[in-house]
């Protein structure tokens, strides 16, 4: 029985919108938090340079709590569990890159990807600290990821859709094997 109760709470439930230049994710615990916790992540990938001011159209009321966080994939700190040099923006040497100090305001063309990432974690004394490691947590997630898809962009920024759709196939069985033979990996919370 605790096993089971175990493999309930960390079960997660996800639905996720792909239409690009939007995209929505939802992550959830059906089993054991129910309607108790929700993380949702809304993208827009827009061109420009970071200046729409509520490119998510949220009400007055949202966007007076709204904390705006800007990311820098070539200056930001890494931590160093999960700094790898061919993930280095400064240190990439394909058409784009290397990234200098001010690659912001000097790379053309530029798209800025806004994130509104919200999270609902309703736990009596522990939801304060739980949604703040979360966003802490996904700022780091989002820093990574960004680094790497810009180091990457060389091996499929010419993919056709057949080649992408291909690609999708793979990585899912790839994830597959993972979890069916290797056990967790991944993201951890090492310092």
């Amino acid at each position: 029985k605790q096993w089971y109760q175990r493999r309930v709470a960390i079960t997660a439930g996800e639905e996720a919108w792909n239409a690009y230049p939007y995209c929505k994710t939802v992550l959830t615990n059906p089993g054991y938090m129910k309607d108790k916790f929700t993380l949702s992540i809304t993208t827009w990938h827009k061109p420009g340079r970071g200046s729409i001011e509520n490119v998510h159209d949220l009400p007055a009321e949202k966007l007076a709590q709204r904390k705006v966080v800007k990311i820098d994939i070539a200056n930001d700190e890494v931590r160093p569990a999960d700094y790898k040099p061919e993930f280095d923006p400064t240190k990439y040497s394909h058409e784009r890159g290397p990234l200098s100090d001010k690659w912001q305001e000097q790379c053309e063309p530029v798209m800025t990807c806004y994130k509104l990432v919200e999270c609902e974690f309703i736990w009596r004394f522990l939801q304060t600290r739980v949604e703040d490691y979360i966003m802490i947590a996904e700022r780091r997630l989002f820093t990574n990821f960004h680094r790497q898809v810009f180091c990457t962009h060389y091996q499929w920024k010419d993919m056709t859709m057949a080649d992408i759709r291909a690609l999708e196939d793979a990585t899912a069985e790839e994830l597959k094997d993972q979890r069916t033979n290797r056990g967790l990996q991944g993201t951890t919370d090492n310092k």
